[in-house]
């Protein structure tokens, strides 16, 4: 008994459902008339774009920066950690081959030894030459004591003995002079010498000791905490084990602030124009599509470009994300909407509905068997603002109606008048081409593209 009151209310359903199929009012030979209301409220033009995530500020990782001035142009990575490694504050990040390196410090140390051999000889040379001018000069004062003596003792010979002895005075007081005077100046020469072997010795100590401190460098520690993104080298290829550094940019990695974020994208030229610094963008990550951000645009290149596989130019934009999250990393795929402009309590009504007659007016299928003209303004995707003509509640057709062949007129807006080509609107109207679907799973037809101020306008 059950069992056929069941069966009863089954076949009662399907029967109710086949009756409002079959005389429901949109139904048609060829399919279902799609009909659908007139929306009223906000509306938004926005533009949709993939992009890649980079942080807003970054720190170098940089190899030895002194490496050039002791005659090593290149490095080679040994030994590096992955890309992505979440470090510390001095942890490792890579070392250098220090090969090179060695043998720069052998030479060094060779010219340090020699340096520190001729600097004592230096020394040595200098204390005895010095020596025996000290010993010159007090035996030079030994012979003028001793000739003083002698004429003294001649007071009472005669006097040509006498004069002999003050001319043999006068010269023992002037070597003695001129010894004195001699010593200063090889005092001064053995000063300028010494000062001169203790200026390359100290050159080579300093070079030798920044050599070591260099050697120090090639072991690689992360200056603060982050995650490790590897340097893109100049071939386009990002750097790791085995690869060449230049000592004049010795950029082996950066550590990127991952607590501010930017996305880097590209719009095209067609749409450019609709982008303003400060326009606020809504975010989504390919990798965690449940998350949801929001940025602003804080850059619009003035300058296009031709992106690699790409016919279009395209202008870079910087949008600057607003949150903060452990999940978002560089290089990351972003999808991008910016709101190009927002617009309150405003009809609009979808692009499928919009048909245009002589490429000159605009108009819908009303519910009502009405043809209505409409004057259209700002239109995103999808949708399209109707400025007059529709008020909220109407309900147009998003398919061509079986009765759009007959020979009923469009109803015309009396605030367009003199604004259309008369000529035009006295022919008859031609029999409309069914236009193809905008999306892939978009329901509905449609007319030719709006004339005028239509989409994306």
């Amino acid at each position: 008994m059950k069992k056929n009151l069941m069966f009863v209310a089954a076949g009662s359903v399907v029967a109710i459902v086949l009756l409002y199929f079959i005389f429901s009012p949109t139904a048609s030979g060829d399919g279902v008339d799609i009909i659908v209301p007139v929306n009223k409220g906000k509306f938004s033009v926005e533009i949709a774009t993939t992009g890649e995530l980079k942080a807003l500020r970054s720190v170098q990782i940089m190899g030895p920066t002194r490496a050039r001035e002791f005659r090593v142009n290149q490095l080679t990575i040994e030994r590096m950690v992955d890309e992505g490694t979440v470090v510390k504050k001095g942890d490792f990040i890579a070392s250098l081959d220090k090969s090179e390196l060695f043998g720069k410090l052998s030479d060094g140390q060779n010219n340090l030894d020699s340096e520190i051999a001729q600097y004592e000889q230096a020394k040595l040379d200098t204390a005895l030459s010095l020596r025996q001018e000290r010993d010159n000069i007090l035996n030079l004062e030994y012979n003028v004591e001793q000739r003083k003596l002698v004429l003294e003792q001649s007071q009472y010979e005669p006097p040509a003995t006498i004069k002999q002895n003050e001319y043999d005075l006068e010269k023992a007081e002037r070597d003695l002079d001129q010894a004195k005077q001699n010593y200063k100046i090889k005092y001064n020469q053995a000063l300028a010498k010494m000062a001169e072997r203790t200026a390359r010795l100290r050159k080579e100590e300093r070079e030798f000791q920044q050599m070591q401190d260099l050697l120090n460098e090639f072991t690689i520690t992360a200056p603060q905490d982050g995650m490790v993104i590897f340097q893109t080298n100049w071939d386009g290829n990002k750097i790791g084990e085995g690869s060449q550094i230049s000592a004049w940019n010795p950029v082996v990695a950066t550590l990127p602030d991952l607590t501010e974020m930017q996305s880097i994208t590209y719009v095209n030229e067609v749409e450019i124009r609709k982008v303003k610094v400060g326009q606020e963008v809504e975010i989504g990550l390919d990798a965690f599509p449940e998350k949801k951000f929001t940025g602003k645009v804080t850059r619009v290149a003035n300058v296009g470009q031709q992106r690699p596989n790409s016919d279009a130019k395209v202008f870079e934009v910087t949008i600057l994300v607003n949150e903060s999250d452990p999940v978002m990393r560089p290089a990351m795929t972003t999808s991008n909407t910016i709101i190009a402009q927002e617009m309150d309590e405003t009809v609009f009504v979808p692009l499928e509905a919009i048909h245009v007659h002589n490429d000159s007016i605009n108009y819908v299928y009303l519910n009502n068997g009405a043809k209505q003209e409409v004057k259209l303004g700002l239109a995103n995707y999808d949708e399209v603002v109707v400025e007059l003509g529709l008020d909220e509640g109407d309900k147009v057709y998003l398919s061509i109606p079986d009765w759009s062949d007959n020979d009923q007129n469009v109803r015309l807006l009396e605030e367009l008048d003199g604004t259309r080509n008369k000529k035009e609107e006295e022919e008859p109207e031609a029999e409309e081409p069914t236009r193809p679907e905008r999306r892939q799973g978009r329901p509905g037809g449609g007319g030719p593209r709006p004339a005028g101020n239509s989409a994306n306008q």
